[in-house]
């Protein structure tokens, strides 16, 4: 399955009449949102530029003692620019020009934290298995290139920005980690995250480059609320989630680089029930388009061996803490997703639904404390 169609949304649109549309849509995807309106200026850049620009508002209840809390958030999702037979600076050089230009427009739509999908300034190239060229894409966190010109992006549009990248870690034996460097508005890194589970799982063969994460489930408080970011395999990890709703995430952002045959149906899953179950704010991130390399791979799956992973197909969406959604990106095409949300929102369902309340953590605590012992014994009870 590559790009034969390009959303859900748009087959819904043009099969369902109107009137029955609106109960299937409150099934799927919750409450009706309201349109966010984008600039004139925004949509003529995603014109001029080719890419796709929608958004949507998440609204709170009215609150007597609370002011509302009103964070506009952006998601880009992007297909590599230049070849992968182009040189290192060509290809990264040529992402980075393409996502200042949806930079722009996102700072036209008056985002106030951004973020991209997994190590965004490279083709994801971890299928290959081949290190050379492609673990020269990576980079210092903080004073790489892609993050020196992130801290530009930041500080010129008053903006958070969450950056995904390879990085090498030159302090720790010039290992490699599939990291996010969370830049403030003001222009300064505030820290960085690495992803906590990594796949053997088809292509997925990324354990070659880097391993999992010894940083633990970090909360970056930023000037419009405290963010977490979860990186691609972490979604299937509902562990993951809750770690980051316990250390007080408002909101979760999914960077991630996935392909239709493996897992697109449990891509609209995932993130909203996150959202549901932690009481927070999820942005799924995923790439777009395919990939191809120099040369052929195999995984060890009695499949031939081929130059892609198949098809990355987009589908980008935000979720909320009452279950509702917005729609998806398209499968196929450069896009931002801007979203203007409530931030109350998420302590009004945990009062709503007691989520947190009923969590029962200390059963779970002492029960995974016997589990990971090695004499440890299920209790399974027999007649």
């Amino acid at each position: 399955m590559s790009g034969q169609f390009d959303s859900i949304e748009s087959i819904l649109e043009k099969h369902i009449p109107k009137e029955e549309r609106k109960d299937i849509w409150r099934v799927l995807y919750g409450k009706e949102l309201r349109n966010l309106k984008i600039p004139d200026k925004a949509e003529t850049l995603a014109a001029e530029k080719n890419f796709e620009i929608s958004g949507y508002v998440f609204e709170a209840q009215t609150e007597e003692l609370r002011a509302p809390r009103i964070v506009r958030v952006g998601a880009i999702q992007n297909q590599i620019v230049a070849p992968t037979t182009a040189t290192v600076s060509e290809q990264r050089s040529a992402l980075h020009k393409r996502i200042c230009e949806i930079i722009e427009a996102a700072a036209l739509c008056k985002v106030n934290i951004l973020c991209f999908q997994e190590t965004w300034p490279m083709p994801f190239a971890f299928c290959t298995r081949e290190k050379y060229p492609w673990s020269e894409f990576a980079e210092c966190p903080y004073t790489g290139p892609t993050t020196s010109l992130m801290q530009e992006m930041a500080l010129k549009y008053n903006m958070v920005i969450i950056s995904p990248i390879l990085e090498r870690d030159e302090v720790h034996g010039n290992i490699l980690a599939n990291t996010a460097v969370v830049i403030s508005n003001s222009g300064k890194v505030i820290g960085i995250t690495r992803k906590n589970h990594i796949p053997r799982v088809g292509d997925f063969n990324e354990s070659t480059y880097y391993m999992e994460s010894n940083l633990g489930h970090r909360i970056f408080q930023t000037q419009w609320g405290k963010i977490a970011i979860n990186i691609c395999y972490g979604r299937h990890h509902p562990q993951s989630w809750m770690m980051y709703g316990i250390n007080g995430a408002e909101i979760v952002f999914n960077p991630s680089a996935t392909v239709g045959n493996l897992s697109e149906h449990l891509w609209p899953i995932e993130a909203r029930n996150a959202a549901i179950a932690n009481s927070y704010f999820t942005c799924a991130i995923n790439r777009v388009g395919t990939e191809t390399f120099p040369h052929e791979f195999t995984s060890g799956d009695k499949k031939p061996a081929h130059k892609n992973f198949g098809h990355f197909y987009g589908s980008s969406y935000i979720a909320a803490p009452d279950g509702s959604r917005t729609p998806g990106l398209s499968r196929n095409k450069d896009g931002l997703l801007v979203v203007e949300m409530d931030l109350n929102m998420c302590r009004q369902v945990k009062d709503t639904w007691g989520f947190r309340m009923t969590q029962r953590l200390e059963l779970y605590a002492s029960s995974l404390a016997e589990a990971i012992k090695e004499d440890y014994s299920p209790p399974v009870f027999k007649e």
